[in-house]
């Protein structure tokens, strides 16, 4: 049987590293922007929207006018045009909403279908237009790799490796069965009478976040003189501390149902 597994790991990129995956980001969020805003226009005119080999030919003209696509891999702007595709292929199937536009800071990611290369002993991984870049070595990456998605949250760099490798069909090895009610005062009681208690990863940290919050809410973001909104630096460097507590509380809660 052929499995298709992620692995996880953060990255410790240097700072020439960082804003050149900043930038690689933000033209893959461009360039989704803007095939979405192309594709609604030929909706309202009653055409035919484009498909995936006609949104790369565009893709062609948009690197014209904005030269400065062409410092992010064209693999990476690629595969944003298919992330396109897939999310109407998803709404038309009803397993999803319409797509919507990327926000700056919100899922900012780029993908490699090919091009990288692993050193797992020495923790490192090369990505292309990047170079080497060590990782946090936490488990060995298992199977061939098929691609590499790069992301930020939180303030972090995210490497996740997708790998595809042949594996055993599991064989259930239980002889008796059990009943198993999924609630929320308990989160799971069996049908024998014991039952597995829930894990308020919220409560635990809603003292800190509220205090964070209330931080935030007092920094400064507005500009009087501009007449528009924007953001202090201490405004973003709270912001910042509310979103790793959310990480944090996001994170106990996987950990928690994957065990």
């Amino acid at each position: 049987m052929q499995r298709l597994q992620a692995f996880k790991y953060e990255l410790m990129p240097g700072s020439e590293q960082q804003r050149d995956m900043r930038r690689f980001a933000g033209s893959c969020r461009f360039v989704y922007n803007k095939a979405l805003a192309m594709q609604k226009s030929l909706y309202e005119q009653g055409a035919t929207k484009q498909g995936y080999a006609g949104l790369c030919k565009s893709l062609l003209g948009w690197k014209a006018e904005a030269t400065w696509l062409a410092e992010t891999p064209s693999q990476a702007l690629q595969q944003t045009l298919k992330d396109l595709e897939r999310a109407y292929s998803n709404f038309f199937a009803k397993r999803a909403d319409f797509p919507r536009f990327k926000k700056k800071g919100m899922g900012d990611s780029f993908r490699y279908p090919q091009g990288c290369k692993l050193d797992q002993p020495n923790s490192r991984i090369f990505l292309p237009k990047l170079g080497w870049i060590r990782y946090r070595n936490s488990r060995d990456v298992l199977g061939e790799v098929r691609n590499v998605t790069v992301s930020y949250s939180s303030g972090k760099w995210f490497v996740s490796i997708q790998t595809q490798r042949e594996v055993e069909q599991p064989l259930p090895a239980a002889t008796s069965a059990i009943g198993i009610d999924v609630g929320i005062v308990r989160f799971a009681t069996m049908s024998d009478g014991s039952f597995v208690a829930p894990l308020n990863s919220f409560k635990k940290h809603q003292q800190r976040l509220a205090r964070y919050q209330r931080r935030m809410s007092h920094k400064a973001k507005c500009n009087v003189k501009l007449k528009r909104t924007t953001f202090s630096s201490n405004w973003k460097k709270a912001k910042l501390k509310v979103q790793q507590i959310h990480n944090t509380i996001a994170n106990a809660r996987k950990d928690f149902l994957h065990k």
